[in-house]
């Protein structure tokens, strides 16, 4: 390792740190060591319909492809744990409450990328993602040091928790390399035991078909009538397993303001009454959009059963007509719920 490269490592990384990042971990750029691991993964089922993962599988397990020539990874975190909690947001993840975070991590990676190639030899070519790109950064920044792989497949730092978004800029300049963290979750299974919807079929293997997260914003059309009480006040997302987690009870507070609420949520009520202009109007910015007018408002109408909200039925009984299937099911079993099924099927 020359003294150039190491000086330019840390070059590197005091611009990581400069422009907001919480922290940051060099690694290489060769195949995740999880790679196999994630093609068995997909080859189970345990994607459910995120076929975009399947159609991307060669892009995911080989860095080379999405920047050929690749030799370092810089993986970095951005903190997002609130400083308390945000009263009514309970039922959305904590990382959807502000602003979306690919807005405010994407310029910065990019920046940081920028600075990757003037200061490293003439040639050198970097390339930031998020995880909107084809590439498994959960797994490179573990193998980067970043942190380490919990037994809920999130990837936990001893500073951050698991309460941090994950960017990675990939590039043709030899950086010098950390090390990989040792895997600290021990004997502790508290993650695994307080998810509602059981969706570990064993540690570190994440059956996304059961899972809220994946459920209530990536799943199109109904929920499962078995797993729709276990949605409980979910809306958005899903924090049972990070809640729980021991490492996340001192885990670093945000710093990043624009990841904080600008505006108080709106109540199940007002999410019922969404049409599609007004669900795009009121999150606009807002990571809560990948889950669509339909998704939302499906969501809410579970919710609004399981929390027993008599106030909803009006809008209930409006949604069993709703041009969305996903929609109609969780409002008819909404009703039910709340002791209105045969209401709902006369359709008064």
């Amino acid at each position: 390792m020359t003294l150039a490269t190491l000086a330019l490592t840390a070059a590197v990384k005091e611009r990581a740190l400069g422009l907001g990042f919480d922290a940051v971990a060099v690694g290489p750029a060769d195949p995740p060591a999880h790679a196999a691991r994630f093609l068995a993964w997909l080859d189970a089922g345990y994607a459910g319909t995120m076929d975009y993962l399947a159609r991307t599988r060669a892009e995911r397990v080989d860095p080379q492809r999405l920047l050929p020539g690749a030799r370092s990874v810089v993986t970095v975190a951005l903190a997002y744990r609130p400083d308390g909690e945000t009263p009514g947001w309970e039922g959305v993840a904590r990382y959807a409450r502000g602003r979306d975070y690919h807005d405010v991590m994407r310029p910065r990676l990019r920046d940081l990328a920028a600075y990757v190639d003037g200061a490293a030899v003439p040639g050198t070519r970097s390339r930031a993602a998020v995880d909107t790109s084809a590439v498994l950064e959960r797994d490179l920044a573990a193998r980067a040091g970043l942190g380490w792989l919990g037994k809920n497949t999130n990837l936990l730092s001893a500073a951050l928790g698991s309460y941090f978004f994950i960017g990675v800029v990939l590039t043709t300049a030899d950086l010098a390399r950390d090390g990989a963290q040792p895997d600290r979750c021990g004997t502790c299974t508290a993650c695994l035991d307080a998810c509602p919807t059981r969706a570990f079929p064993a540690p570190y293997v994440l059956d996304a078909r059961r899972c809220l997260s994946y459920l209530t914003i990536e799943r199109r059309g109904e929920i499962p009538v078995d797993l729709a009480g276990e949605v409980a006040d979910w809306i958005f997302g899903c924090d049972v397993c990070q809640e729980v987690c021991p490492w996340n009870r001192k885990a670093a507070i945000a710093g990043e303001p624009a990841l904080a609420p600008a505006a108080p949520p709106p109540t199940l009520e007002e999410i019922l009454d969404l049409d599609d202009a007004a669900f795009r109007e009121r999150f606009r910015g807002s990571a809560i959009r990948r889950a669509r007018r339909a998704g939302l408002v499906r969501n809410a109408a579970l919710a609004a059963g399981n929390r027993g909200l008599r106030a909803a039925v009006p809008a209930l009984r409006r949604l069993t007509g709703d041009h969305d299937p996903g929609v109609r099911a969780a409002a008819t079993w909404a009703l039910s719920r709340l002791g209105e099924g045969e209401t709902a099927a006369r359709g008064d």
